[in-house]
């Protein structure tokens, strides 16, 4: 935990579009060189990334761009639907919403390695459970909630 106090912060937004030029598969170096020269591509996606933000968080902060890109980041605040879209986006999964009032969660399966990558940048006030569905492999399923509802 001690160590997501030191993480970057960025906005969910910010982190979706992020996560979405990494899945076009440019190292560090790459993504940093294209977002500070605006070489970059249109988003086709359902969520119509206008990857300039970037660009502007860039010539604005640099040093915590370079650091949300090279160290990872922490999201400022997540939404439940936040939660469900940085899961799509990031690792390419699509999670369940439960959006009942009082039982508000996203529920997904997980390789430990996705858990943890999802626990570095959750927002403070979010929990991951292991939920009751059965291990597949290397997959658990888990359900991501907020602490307070």
């Amino acid at each position: 935990m001690s160590e997501n106090l030191n993480r970057v912060k960025l906005s969910q937004w910010d982190s979706l579009i992020l996560e979405s030029l990494r899945t076009l598969g440019w190292s560090d170096d790459e993504l940093l060189r294209r977002v500070a020269s605006g070489e970059l591509p249109v988003d086709e996606s359902e969520f119509h990334f206008d990857y300039k933000q970037l660009t502007a968080l860039q010539a604005e902060q640099p040093e915590l761009f370079e650091r949300a890109v090279r160290e990872g980041y922490q999201i400022k605040y997540n939404t439940i639907r936040g939660v469900r879209s940085w899961i799509f986006v990031a690792l390419g999964k699509e999670p369940v919403l439960e959006l009942e009032p009082g039982k508000e969660a996203v529920e997904v399966s997980l390789t430990a390695a996705e858990k943890a990558r999802l626990e570095g940048v959750l927002s403070f006030g979010w929990e991951i459970h292991e939920g009751n569905g059965t291990a597949d492999g290397e997959a658990s399923s888990y359900r991501i909630e907020p602490v307070q509802r």
